[in-house]
């Protein structure tokens, strides 16, 4: 699953890539539930052939690609969704669902390996009555500066604890199973805590540890391969996540692991 650094990554990556390359043909391999909104898998193909990619930028986790005419190209990568930048002659991985292929440059293959990644053609004046959730969409750590006390000012009216409000879109965007971990083991908080029983010594750890995670892991690469295959080189750097029973990198203490909501939470018992 992609989480915001690995999608701003992407988003980067493409829009340099991609950016001013025309659309030769399209191929919808997957299912026809792929490509949302379309009444055939050749009205999908033909919308985009002899298109151009102006742009790609991201709104939430939605990477949006500008093809011109105000109409946009939505990609929702759900839990198994990603982009990959081929030569045509390059196998085709079982998992990809659409091929688009550029008069010059290759190709650009859309992956769906969980079946719940889409690609959407929509107005661009359209985009928020379809996707309703962007209107009211969390702190946005790489495109919307907040201060820290304007981010206390939201934390300490939510209720639940840390780690469910951390992965809550309409909190922080973005933010799954890893981040989320490295960013409270950064911080020094228990991923029960209630947010209203924050001090404001931790408030401000808490927002430094957003902040600086989310960046430090878009400089350094992620940790998912990017669009080209490349690994991510943020690996290097996390301290708890994946790391059961090993010291944390920068830390006081061993990596220990409890269940939480089924899934496996990585933290240091010095988190309080």
């Amino acid at each position: 699953m992609l989480e915001l650094p690995e999608v701003e990554i992407l988003r980067r990556d493409l829009d340099k890539d991609v950016g001013g390359r025309k659309i030769k043909n399209v191929e919808v391999t997957g299912p026809k539930r792929v490509i949302e909104g379309a009444s055939t898998k050749k009205a999908f193909e033909s919308a985009l052939e002899g298109r151009k990619i102006v742009s790609v930028r991201r709104r939430g986790m939605l990477l949006v690609m500008d093809i011109g005419d105000d109409d946009l190209l939505v990609a929702n990568f759900g839990t198994g969704g990603r982009f990959q930048r081929m030569a045509r002659k390059v196998e085709v991985d079982d998992r990809t669902v659409v091929l688009v292929t550029f008069t010059q440059g290759g190709q650009l293959r859309f992956l769906d390996g969980e079946a719940d990644a889409v690609l959407t053609i929509v107005a661009a004046d359209n985009l928020e009555s379809r996707f309703p959730g962007l209107v009211d969409i969390g702190f946005d750590p790489v495109d919307e500066p907040m201060s820290w006390t304007q981010f206390g000012q939201n934390l300490i009216r939510q209720d639940g604890k840390l780690k469910h409000l951390l992965m809550n879109d309409r909190f922080v965007v973005g933010l799954g199973p890893v981040y989320s971990d490295e960013i409270l083991h950064s911080a020094l908080l228990r991923w029960d805590r209630a947010p209203s029983k924050l001090i404001t010594q931790e408030i401000r750890r808490l927002y430094r540890a957003i902040v600086e995670t989310v960046h430090n892991a878009v400089k350094h690469r992620g940790i998912e391969p990017d669009v080209f295959g490349e690994p991510g080189g943020y690996v290097e750097y996390l301290e708890v996540y994946g790391r059961a029973g090993e010291r944390s990198r920068h830390g006081r203490g061993d990596v220990l692991t409890s269940k939480i909501a089924g899934k496996t939470h990585f933290y240091c018992d010095y988190q309080v």
